[in-house]
């Protein structure tokens, strides 16, 4: 931007406004930009930048009475309690201090303070919640950090429930949610390296990893995939989820999100990559692989057992949610001799008075499914998981009165909804619901032969995946046969002596051998040789 002072008469050739530029963010047009040595200058600057701007607030005063300065700042976002503490500090301060270097080192009461030399790091610094000083006759400001921004406490996710685990999900600001990490992972090794994208909106990023775990080339993918980004905002992780995805055509997701600290944790500890993003409280996480579909964190919080039938139950009704309907449809239609007789004079009574063939049955209960749920969830919570499931109820009765559907038709469907439920991941319940049609209407057309083809098409596909070059069906394929501990099976926290070998890594041993070895050798801790009889004579120890 041209200083007002220097900016030509209408008429002239002028240059055009840099923050009307649609191609340049404006922190690089402004870098160039230097902070004046008088306080007119850049107070007229700043007016003029942030013209019209009523939540940006300049206020000008005197140091000793005599040294002018100001104080600027976005209303809302700083603490205004520190900026009146600050003001009235360094109008009563005695010593004739006049260079900005002696101020912030002596003077001010704030702990957080940085120096800026140009426009750029300023206002992104104060646009982001810092308070901005510039003093007379010094060509550098400081930007003191009195953050006050409302936010969002700290509760339980909705999306991530769990029974057993730590309650508390990530919020909508960025230094809660790394403050959050940081307390799980207490070590120099986690690092967060902050990133800026969007040329409007100026979103913080943060990839954060384990330096010591994560693989180098990984981080630096990571770290080149989001240069690349050039958009106007970001106001989502969902923008750069699309934006650095490997298969950008899909539907399985790519790229992990979660609200957990533990999870992100978790994840950190295996050599993957976390991406945190201001303003959401979903955190991305890569590499992904389609197993991790079906893990939760609570997984590994309860015992082994009850962890490993659970995921047995998940990847049954992982499968009844993608083919009951298609087996249904392709049963009735063309292959009716694989049912008992009873049964299928049963289902043929059922379906004697419908005037749709099964397929139109299937589409259209599993439409209005579809439609009950994504109502349940825009709803106000109050009575939206209410009408959800009475919605369910009521349709679905008054069609089989109706002569619409058959009763068998609705307990598919049913099925079929509950079964979706049960996929721990959100985004990979999402890719099951999608590739549910058109299985459907492959088994309409050519049967169990529609329905296998349709099966090695997707298998084709995710083996053809890869998540920022991990092959996505990872540890099966390609196999690695010390990795499957933690897929079909949740063994032990003592088996598990090595963390995945299908990442790339840096230290690959996750527990000493010592202990896994001692509970094997001993089925267990050495518990049952403690002596607990007390000798004559002897007080017990306390």
């Amino acid at each position: 931007m041209i200083h007002p002072k220097n900016r030509k008469k209408k008429g002239q050739d002028a240059p055009e406004h840099p923050l009307r530029k649609a191609e340049y963010r404006f922190i690089d047009e402004l870098r160039s930009v230097p902070v004046f040595m008088s306080i007119e200058e850049n107070k007229s600057y700043l007016e003029e930048l942030f013209k019209d701007c009523s939540d940006f607030v300049i206020r000008e005063f005197r140091i000793e009475q005599s040294l002018p300065a100001i104080l600027f700042f976005v209303d809302g976002m700083a603490k205004t309690e520190l900026v009146n503490e600050t003001m009235k500090s360094l109008m009563i301060l005695e010593g004739g201090e006049e260079l900005i270097d002696n101020i912030s080192d002596m003077t001010l009461p704030v702990s957080q303070i940085q120096k800026a030399d140009n426009y750029a790091d300023m206002l992104l610094s104060v646009l982001g919640g810092d308070t901005g000083l510039i003093v007379e006759c010094n060509n550098k400001a400081l930007l003191l950090g009195m953050r006050g921004m409302e936010k969002r406490s700290i509760n339980e996710p909705d999306t991530e429930s769990v029974v057993r685990g730590p309650r508390e999900g990530f919020v909508e600001n960025i230094r809660t949610n790394t403050s959050m990490v940081r307390r799980k992972l207490k070590t120099p090794h986690l690092k967060m390296k902050p990133m800026t994208l969007g040329r409007e909106s100026n979103t913080n990023v943060v990839v954060t990893y384990l330096d010591d775990l994560a693989d180098p080339s990984v981080v630096h993918e990571v770290v080149k995939r989001l240069e690349k980004i050039n958009i106007d905002a970001v106001l989502e992780s969902g923008y750069i989820e699309e934006l650095i995805q490997d298969s950008t055509y899909s539907p399985f997701p790519q790229l992990q999100y979660t609200e957990r600290p533990d999870v992100v944790a978790a994840a950190l500890l295996q050599g993957r990559v976390g991406i945190m993003v201001d303003g959401t409280p979903f955190t991305l996480i890569v590499p992904f692989v389609f197993a991790e579909i079906m893990q939760a964190s609570e997984d590994y919080y309860e015992r082994y057992q009850i962890a490993t039938l659970i995921r047995w139950l998940r990847y049954t009704f992982m499968v009844l949610s993608l083919l009951t309907p298609a087996l249904y449809v392709a049963i009735t239609t063309y292959h009716q001799d694989l049912l008992p007789t009873s049964l299928l004079l049963s289902v043929a009574a059922a379906r004697e008075a419908i005037p749709f063939p099964a397929v139109v049955e299937a589409l259209i209960m599993e439409v209005t499914f579809e439609a009950l749920r994504e109502a349940g969830i825009r709803l106000p919570k109050a009575i939206g998981s209410a009408v959800s499931i009475l919605g369910a109820l009521v349709v679905g009765q008054s069609a089989v009165q109706a002569g619409i559907v058959s009763a068998p038709m609705v307990i598919v469907v049913s099925l079929t909804g509950i079964a979706s439920f049960t996929i721990p991941r959100f985004n990979g319940a999402i890719a099951i619901r999608m590739l549910r049609f058109p299985i459907l209407i492959a088994a309409s057309l050519f049967g169990m032969y529609g329905i296998l083809i349709m099966i090695m098409l997707i298998m084709g596909h995710l083996a053809n995946l890869r998540s920022f070059g991990i092959p996505y069906l990872s540890p099966i394929g390609p196999l690695s046969s010390g990795d499957l501990k933690d897929i079909l099976f949740r063994s032990p926290w003592w088996a598990m002596e090595q963390r995945p070998s299908f990442m790339p890594l840096q230290d690959s041993k996750r527990i000493d051998d010592s202990l896994p070895q001692e509970i094997t050798e001993q089925s267990g801790q050495r518990g049952k040789t403690i002596d607990h009889t007390i000798e004559e004579g002897k007080e017990p120890v306390e």
